[in-house]
């Protein structure tokens, strides 16, 4: 074992952030924690990296494991350049004979020149830093607090890659789901100060989870179903003179005093949008440069009222840049953007511009709008706060002492009060929560204006995105019609017949719609066997329950046929992966064709 936390209890005034949690790590664990925004993720996981102490409990590592930790604000010396950065606190030897290792990392995380000095690189730069020294760091523990946050996607997935073949043990806060799904094998969640743990990754998760809120349901309802039926009999004037009375009675009572499942709050997104006219925003071959580097080339788009655009690219490759022209924040070196009388854009940045940490909450909500009037009904300010879930002794709170995630939701919440029929939206998914996540995206799905996107986030571009803008070498953008998935194929298929800088589509124009889709060959060969490679996998499982029930008390034997099981359900859940893409990519082929 090399974690082990045991009845660990945390309060923060009156509320309990932790309740009697326990927690263990093995070789090859990887964990990921889940739970909305101030539910105590991080707390945990600084109690658990032994940065902060729990009111009560213990964490203990066994056969001294090392741990390494990335916090959400890792402490840094301004003065250190990047590479000193990574070897603080360790010895001179260890430098020498890791050195061309973390030269090997920090070039994968963006950093080719490792003699910048620290005080002069962005939040999400020092953020980087500090997971390349995590990643250096001898360790048999990664403990890792929202480790994919300011990495581009080539970045996440070649920390993915490095983290399914970490052999030691993984503990991590992360929203990003397909990150989830693809790395960890035990989700923790925490809800109302409770653990609940699941030995599956992110989309087994979410079946069990379900399952496990059915139960609870159904157990509610045949108890309520009970008291009815007990009830009657009390009412019919039964006394209690012989024993059996007074013990059903008792029982009446005690089950009537027990509560109905709980589960954390859940934010409701609804706001008010402004009438839209024809004219929206127009970018006539608009550019920009920052003294020789070019970060926009000339480029033209008209916006449409149904654009659902997301923007991707490599870090520093000007995404922010061209939203910041679109919003007219930025002004372009040449061409011009012509934005229609009605626009009122609500642009959600990365840094949470103009949220000040000394106001109260309820105050900045109050002064951006008192009350809005949505499709539901009118809502005050206070009554908006409650449904993104800040309570009323939170409304009086100052927002520097909300966490991280809380922020970004009262960011969110501002920006939407403030009746927006344009969104842009730098890197929405950090530091949201996933169930928040998974309601914005809801949200977005219905709001009636154009919505543009910059995100790393794949799976939110996979379900907001009907359009993929690639930002690239020399500010060239490219235009693909699809959500991220449907980008990356089509990448894929032109990497053979792509020469140089050749761009996807001509400059200027409207993306050009998707030709008439069909499998590939390869394609059409794996469509035809892989139900039948599904079935031999679910097969095979099967026959290992029977194979771990018969091996009894032979514990050699029972954790040799668990790891087996284990790599099967790899193998299982990569194939269902492949799986649900074919047949969507099938139901797609045959909608065409119809």
């Amino acid at each position: 074992m090399l974690l082990t936390a045991k009845n660990i209890q945390k309060n923060y005034g009156l509320r309990q952030l932790v309740d009697d949690a326990n927690i263990y790590l093995e070789p090859r664990d990887k964990i990921g924690i889940l739970g909305i925004n101030g539910t105590g993720k991080s707390t945990l996981l600084r109690i658990l990296a032994g940065v902060e102490e729990p009111d009560s409990g213990t964490v203990t590592r066994g056969n001294n494991a090392r741990l390494s930790f990335l916090q959400q604000n890792p402490p840094m010396n301004p003065e250190n350049n990047i590479l000193q950065q990574v070897f603080d606190n360790l010895s001179d030897e260890y430098r020498q004979l890791k050195e061309y290792e973390a030269k090997t990392i920090l070039s994968k995380l963006g950093f080719d020149d490792t003699t910048l000095k620290i005080g002069n690189l962005s939040g999400g730069q020092k953020k980087r830093v500090a997971l390349a020294a995590v990643l250096v760091a001898p360790a048999e523990i990664l403990i890792l607090d929202e480790p994919t946050n300011h990495l581009d996607t080539n970045m996440i997935n070649w920390l993915e890659d490095y983290l399914k073949h970490f052999t030691g043990g993984l503990i991590m806060v992360t929203h990003d789901r397909y990150f989830l799904t693809r790395v960890v094998n035990r989700i923790t969640e925490l809800e109302r100060g409770k653990f609940y743990s699941y030995e599956a990754n992110y989309a087994k998760y979410l079946e069990l989870k379900s399952q496990r809120a059915e139960m609870e349901q159904a157990s509610f309802r045949k108890r309520q179903a009970f008291l009815r039926k007990e009830y009657e009999w009390i009412s019919r004037g039964v006394r209690a003179r012989g024993t059996k009375s007074r013990d059903r009675i008792e029982r009446y009572e005690n089950l009537k005093s027990m509560d109905a499942p709980e589960t954390d709050g859940r934010v409701e997104i609804t706001a008010a949008t402004s009438r839209l006219g024809r004219k929206i925003i127009e970018l006539d071959s608009v550019c920009k440069s920052f003294d020789s580097n070019t970060v926009l080339s000339p480029f033209s788009y008209g916006l449409l009222k149904t654009d659902r655009i997301g923007i991707v690219g490599r870090n520093g490759i000007g995404k922010s840049t061209l939203l910041n022209i679109i919003s007219g924040v930025l002004p372009p070196d040449e061409g011009r953007v012509n934005m229609g009388v009605t626009v009122k854009i609500g642009y959600f940045t990365q840094e949470n511009k103009n949220l000040p940490e000394n106001e109260k909450v309820i105050d900045y909500i109050n002064d951006i709008a008192r009350e809005i009037t949505t499709p539901e009904g009118n809502f005050t300010a206070a009554r908006m706060l409650e449904r993104f879930l800040f309570t009323g002794e939170m409304q009086h709170s100052l927002i520097g002492r909300l966490s991280g995630g809380e922020k970004r939701r009262l960011y969110l919440l501002g920006i939407l009060m403030s009746a927006p029929n344009v969104l842009l939206l730098d890197e929405p998914t950090n530091d949201l929560d996933i169930e928040t996540l998974g309601i914005l995206e809801e949200y977005l799905e219905g709001f009636p204006g154009p919505i543009i996107a910059v995100s790393h986030d794949r799976y939110f571009l996979d379900k907001i995105a009907t359009e993929i803008f690639e930002v690239g070498e020399n500010g060239k953008i490219s235009q693909f019609t699809g959500n991220y998935t449907d980008y990356i194929s089509k990448k894929k298929e032109l990497e053979p017949s792509v020469n140089g800088d050749k761009p996807v589509t001509p400059k200027g124009s409207r993306p050009e719609r998707v030709k008439k889709l069909k499998f590939s060959y390869k394609e059409e060969r794996e469509f035809e066997t892989i139900n039948e490679e599904v079935a031999t996998l679910e097969s095979q499982l099967e026959e290992y329950d029977g194979k771990i029930a018969a091996a009894g008390s032979d514990y050699v034997l029972l954790n040799n046929l668990l790891a087996e099981k284990k790599d099967l359900e790899c193998k299982l859940d990569e194939k269902m992966e492949r799986w649900l893409y074919l047949n969507e990519l099938w139901e797609k082929i045959q909608a065409e064709n119809n």
